[in-house]
């Protein structure tokens, strides 16, 4: 269950998540607004469809943007609802998923934000995706009929077995890869861009908090009121002091 977040509880998560990386400050995000779900535990999509129900709650349903052309360099103004980006999603996700190709089958589970975490800080030399599928496979193996299976490896898993496993993650967590469709009103160019739940929110959020302790500052200066009094106050009650203080 999500909870709504008061000023002074969303204040206080800008203030830890200051210079930490986009997969802290989605969990700091989380952790203060879960009753009931371990946040690190979750498929980076269930994280992702909490993440835009919390953005819903804070700044409302609506979403705009920029976004430039690759073909022209055209800024294209980007204005769309959430319910446009939000994949289906299941109430139960299941513990592992199998995918099999030819005489390959695979089972394994969806990425989270631990995973992500992991991979960013490796010190091996195998690519992110490689590192990302090693500690989300739980055992793969080849089959005979004439011998028993065979477990292999995750580095020697073929192409079409770790094609079905990408697909198989893709259909299972959709809102981990969300894209939006553009088209380019200048030369018509259309493309595919990748939608960042994470980073669009936490920017929406150090713009809100940049400009409430503004307020608080100016308040504050004027009045002598204390900053939780004034994070007390509903929007349109400062709003109506700031404008008394401005003229």
């Amino acid at each position: 269950m999500m909870r709504s977040l008061s000023a002074s509880e969303l204040l206080a998560v800008w203030e830890r998540g200051h210079g930490q990386s986009p997969i802290i400050r989605a969990l700091f995000l989380l952790d203060a607004s879960l009753t009931d779900q371990e946040p690190s535990k979750l498929s980076v999509g269930r994280r992702d469809a909490l993440l835009l129900s919390l953005r819903e709650q804070l700044f409302g349903s609506q979403l705009t943007g920029i976004a430039a052309c690759p073909n022209c360099m055209e800024m294209l103004e980007l204005t769309f609802e959430s319910s446009e980006i939000r994949a289906p999603t299941v109430d139960v996700q299941p513990a592992t998923l199998t995918v099999k190709s030819g005489i390959y089958e695979a089972r394994f589970r969806l990425p989270n934000s631990e995973d992500l975490m992991a991979v960013a800080d490796k010190r091996d030399s195998l690519p992110a995706a490689e590192s990302l599928l090693t500690r989300c496979l739980i055992q793969a193996r080849r089959k005979s009929r004439t011998k028993p299976p065979v477990t292999i490896e995750s580095s020697d898993l073929p192409p079409a077995l770790l094609s079905a496993i990408v697909e198989k993650m893709e259909q299972a967590d959709p809102q981990a890869n969300v894209q939006l469709n553009l088209n380019c009103y200048a030369c018509g160019h259309r493309w595919p861009a990748i939608f960042d739940i994470v980073s669009y929110l936490w920017s929406e959020i150090d713009d809100w908090a940049r400009r409430i302790l503004r307020e608080i500052h100016l308040l504050a200066l004027a009045y002598g009121w204390r900053e939780a009094d004034i994070l007390g106050m509903s929007e349109g009650r400062r709003r109506l002091y700031l404008e008394m203080i401005q003229g």
